[in-house]
């Protein structure tokens, strides 16, 4: 199965990008996502279950304890035969 997770992480800074913004864009780059969009107001990524999940959890984590104090995220099913079966392990 497939996922896509869309976030932004606050606060925001328009005279230089914060360190939560830093660590977020780091975490999805080096996951084992297949594609990363990242923007000045929100990012993207899509890959496998297990792979979007994890960077989800690393990204919660790392981006509070780096200063973030919002952070807004939505995962969305893609790709063929969307059954709502065995999301975790299951592969694409």
């Amino acid at each position: 199965m497939r996922l896509r997770v869309e976030f932004t992480t606050e606060p925001f800074d328009l005279d230089e990008v914060p360190a939560h913004a830093l660590v977020a864009r780091q975490v999805v780059e080096t996951g084992d996502l297949d594609t990363v969009d990242v923007g000045p107001f929100g990012t993207s990524a899509e890959g496998g279950a297990d792979a979007v999940l994890t960077a989800v959890d690393t990204l919660l984590r790392q981006t509070l304890q780096a200063g973030a104090t919002r952070i807004s995220l939505q995962v969305n099913v893609i790709g063929e035969n969307v059954t709502g079966e065995n999301v975790i392990g299951e592969e694409a």
